[in-house]
């Protein structure tokens, strides 16, 4: 397993001062635009938790390694008024999570995986090293301190052995047999990017500090994931899940729920109608805040902040007229606070929520940045007692940094961690307007990524790059795919058409059970149109890609017009009346995204009009499918049936399979390049004819 060392000392320090000083006085290199490889030199700090007393943040900084292929993350520690930044893991293998400092800052906890192992770790005192707390069969998640530093909570998978279906002879010494059939019988059988569901749940754990004593608190069929919550005297754990019978059928319902610490008997604490989520309890133990809302079967909802006593009973909700949907609440250490994240207009956003007249503050913004390909919302905080916070900050020039602020105050980025990168490879720049959808008028959000040394009187391809969900949204946050798009001499233009989170509820129920339709259609042309009377764009060579959502709408937008040149629907669905029953969360699309199943007489019209393939026999533009050959979310099966469309229309079209790749494509750094390589390749193909 890894090997954790100690502070670099003095001398460490001092030889890499005159380093730094050497290149200060050396002449800059020419600067050359982004590659792909650049990929593998981009950083970005995730996680960032904040001492009790306010002093020192650790965070995990992210990399991703050139030979293994992977996002490795590593335990950095940085004093939260700036200097004193240096790693607290230095291995050359495994990865680290979730760090989480005991309630009186003495004690830091840390999950450790490096292949088959799994640790969990500590820190205590002035121990410059962590020491082996327990091995594990199974990496453990979500780690959650007792208020008096004795005992970690956490989440670890427990397998089962299976009931054979049949019984076959024993399989000869030495015979090499064809591998045994797969007996499926749960609903929920295989999930995106962890493939078919093992025997076995995620249990609930709770080990001592002190010996590493490990006990194992629930033992049912259902799955026990945190976040977790102690109760202030220790007695309960309380967690969010789904135990309950038939809980596949309702995969918006989940319940508040007491564990006790002492037998692992579960008492239910909640009872609301839809998703009750993210527990966390006051300091003083008597109430327990939580993300939800009352479910009334709408494509999308936004979640509102709630309350209700740590012995269960009447419930309040914090955020009734607040129209955003809220998620990660904390409590402030007197009680008279919670802190939320939200995202406005495309910005990520932490405000706060006083329990005593229910009013809102916003408190620090451009919060994000962990989303490295594209500009989608993905970020974390964590507050001190005296309330400063620590967060993960982005704008368009950098993916997440270690940012910190108290109060209102204004922020403070302490960390610079691709800055030598940045100096040799000029970035793209990125300019938010508004414009306003020739449908109704609606007034829509959009960002201009504009190539390094862009000249407003010379004339651009333009990409449309269409963000997926379609429930979420794209902002002001750095994505290497748009600047590597840029760096190749293209405009490229995001939006947040209708439907896009972060508007509020009227905003996102414009497409419900009415996706996709001619407003985001008109929303995003619209778009295009603002961009081209700027005057830089060459109207003749237009392009448009995007995934999964994006996807859907880069395949209905080339159903409806004729204006780009090439067309990449990425990991598309392209038939709902298919997709609903071979998608993984099957049980979730026919339920919510339609007002009823496909073989339902009176959906069955409505599951074909809204699927791009209704469109394809008006195709002409050359379109590549590029799809993961292991998506469950949007299934191969997706891609093949327009690819295979087009070829008997004679459309120009190539279908890009992604071997062992997910619905996250990106999930290892180097398909980054081959996703964008495959796109630049398919729209310079296509460029000027």
């Amino acid at each position: 397993m890894a090997t954790f060392h100690n502070r670099p000392d003095d001398r460490y320090w001092m030889q890499l001062t005159v380093i730094f000083l050497l290149l200060l006085s050396s002449p800059l290199l020419a600067q050359s635009p982004l590659e792909l490889t650049d990929v593998f030199r981009l950083q970005y700090a995730q996680d960032p938790q904040i001492s009790p007393d306010g002093t020192t943040i650790i965070y995990t900084l992210t990399s991703a390694d050139i030979q293994t292929d992977k996002f490795t993350t590593r335990l950095w520690s940085i004093d939260s008024d700036g200097p004193n930044h240096f790693p607290l893991t230095r291995d050359e293998s495994g990865s680290y999570s979730s760090p989480r400092w005991s309630a009186d800052g003495s004690q830091l906890a840390v999950a450790a995986t490096d292949g088959d192992t799994h640790q969990l770790l500590v820190r205590s005192g002035q121990r410059k090293k962590f020491k082996l707390l327990v091995d594990l069969p199974a990496a453990a998640t979500a780690l959650s301190w007792s208020a008096d530093g004795s005992q970690l909570a956490f989440s670890s998978f427990v397998a089962t052995e299976p009931v054979p279906f049949v019984e076959l002879p024993a399989v000869p010494a030495g015979a090499n047999w064809a591998a045994p059939a797969r007996v499926i019988d749960k609903m929920i059988y295989r999930r995106d990017g962890s493939g078919y569901v093992k025997h076995g749940n995620n249990q609930l754990f709770v080990v001592s500090v002190l010996d590493g004593s490990l006990r194992q608190l629930t033992h049912s069929d259902y799955d026990h994931n945190g976040p977790f919550s102690w109760m202030a005297d220790g007695s309960a754990i309380i967690l969010s899940g789904q135990l309950f019978h038939g809980w596949e059928h309702a995969p918006r319902n989940s319940n508040i729920y007491s564990v006790s610490s002492d037998d692992g008997t579960v008492r239910q604490l909640t009872d609301g109608d839809g998703p009750e989520t993210d527990p966390i309890i006051s300091a003083d133990g008597n109430l327990i805040a939580y993300i939800g809302f009352v479910d009334d079967k709408r494509s999308f909802q936004q979640s509102d902040l709630y309350v209700v006593s740590s012995q269960g009973g009447q419930v309040r909700c914090l955020t009734t007229d607040f129209d955003r949907s809220i998620r990660a609440p904390r409590w402030s250490a007197d009680g008279s606070l919670i802190y939320f994240l939200y995202d406005d207009h495309g910005v990520g956003t932490l405000g706060s929520v006083s329990l005593e007249d229910f009013s809102i503050q916003e408190l620090a913004t451009n919060i994000g940045g962990t989303s490295i390909g594209r500009p989608y919302q993905a970020g974390s905080y964590s507050v001190s007692e005296d309330g400063r916070i620590a967060f993960t900050m982005t704008d368009p020039n950098f993916p997440a940094e270690v940012a910190v602020q108290q109060g209102q105050q204004k922020p403070k980025r302490l960390t610079m961690l691709n800055n030598q990168l940045f100096e040799e490879r000029p970035l793209a720049t990125t300019e938010r307007f508004v414009y306003q959808s020739s449908l109704d008028q609606q007034p829509i959000d959009g960002w201009i990524v504009k190539p390094a040394n862009f000249d407003a009187d010379k004339k651009y391809p333009l990409i449309l790059e269409i963000h997926g969900g379609p429930f979420a949204n794209y902002g002001s946050r750095f994505a290497m795919e748009m600047q590597l798009y840029a760096a190749a001499g293209y405009v490229v233009l995001y939006t947040n058409p209708r439907g896009s989170t972060s508007y509020g509820n009227a905003f996102t129920d414009l497409i419900d059970h009415n996706y996709p339709c001619e407003g985001d259609f008109q929303d995003l042309m619209s778009g295009v149109d603002a961009v081209i009377e700027r005057g830089y764009i060459d109207s003749q060579r237009l392009f448009v890609t995007g995934g999964s959502g994006g996807g859907v709408l880069t395949a209905w937008v080339v159903g409806k017009t004729e204006r780009f040149k090439a067309a990449v629907s990425q990991k598309p669905v392209i038939n709902w009346y298919s997709f609903a029953l071979t998608s993984d969360a099957y049980n979730y699309f026919s339920d919510y995204w339609f007002a009823g199943p496909p073989w339902q007489t009176d959906q069955t019209k409505n599951y074909l009009e809204r699927s791009p393939l209704s469109l394809v026999g008006n195709v002409t533009t050359p379109t590549m499918l590029l799809t993961g050959e292991q998506d469950y979310r949007t299934p191969m099966s997706e891609s093949e049936q327009y690819y295979q469309a087009l070829k008997l229309r004679g459309i120009d079209s190539v279908l890009v399979r992604i071997p062992n790749a997910s619905h996250a494509i990106v999930a290892r750094p180097s398909r980054i390049m081959v996703k964008v390589a495959h796109i630049l390749k398919w729209f310079e193909t296509y460029d000027g004819r």
